[in-house]
């Protein structure tokens, strides 16, 4: 088992996962932490079950060697496919992302749950397993959103096409009464404005968003404490990014992680 000054490491198939990550860093602000962004191979979203289990793999391996204690899969499509293999492979914590419905179905009323996801997480056993858990199925309608990840890549929040693909996208729900809508993937909490805007534009009903980065965050801090590999010291941690790509993403990373935490 590493020491309690190694670091935590995150990943994800691109940008998606720096929003735990920044949340995760707020609430442990004396951990320290390494991000790997899958970006060469994203979206995973579109991606075959067993290419995302390689992927996903190699991401772990990644991180692995580099000593870290803890590892927390930042997407929601990497964990339905691959968290049980994770877990086998590796003698450290694997923490895993889950879509928030269940806070959505316990706060919403007489109204839909609507969620948003890649298609790979919405056609994966582990989500059909979630929605027969929680119940209330005849009231959640689960929107599988093609494309979006590749738009939200490209880091420009405020792109008209993330409005447009929103308008497309979501057009058959317009006037119904949603009380809640879940972002089922880790990208989609950075254009949640555009999302809450077209929400009340279009919507009935109470429209709250829900994401799984806090339940992500506080299951990572209680599995650093029930192992006693909580770091301790005093002083604010560092943070390290990768990325798979070729092309200089890390100015992004960058930008995204501090531009997070100070809005």
């Amino acid at each position: 088992m590493s020491d309690k000054n190694s670091p935590v490491g995150f990943f994800d198939s691109g940008i998606g996962g720096i929003s735990v990550l920044k949340e995760a860093f707020e609430t442990m602000p004396f951990e320290s932490f390494i991000y790997f962004g899958d970006n060469k191979n994203a979206p995973y979203g579109e991606k075959t079950e067993e290419e995302i289990k390689d992927l996903t793999l190699a991401c772990g391996e990644f991180l692995y060697r580099r000593g870290v204690k803890a590892i927390v899969m930042a997407c929601n499509t990497a964990t339905s496919a691959a968290v049980l293999l994770m877990r086998e492979k590796y003698n450290i914590p694997v923490v895993s992302m889950e879509p928030a419905v269940k806070p959505a179905v316990a706060a919403a009323g007489n109204g839909t749950i609507l969620v948003l996801a890649t298609p790979a997480t919405i056609n994966q056993q582990r989500y059909k397993k979630l929605l027969e858990t929680v119940g209330k199925t005849e009231k959640i309608i689960s929107a599988g959103c093609p494309g979006l990840v590749e738009i939200i890549e490209k880091g420009d929040f405020d792109s008209p096409d993330i409005d447009s693909y929103l308008e497309n996208k979501l057009k058959g729900f317009d006037g119904m009464e949603i009380d809640a809508i879940v972002l089922g993937c880790t990208h989609y909490t950075f254009i949640r404005e555009n999302i809450e805007k077209h929400a009340k534009a279009h919507f009935k009903g109470m429209r709250r968003i829900f994401d799984g980065n806090g339940g992500t965050v506080r299951q990572l801090k209680r599995v650093l404490e029930e192992n006693g590999i909580l770091n301790d010291l005093d002083k604010e941690g560092s943070i390290r990014f990768y990325t798979s790509s070729e092309e200089n993403i890390i100015p992004l990373f960058e930008e995204l992680f501090y531009q997070k935490r100070t809005t």
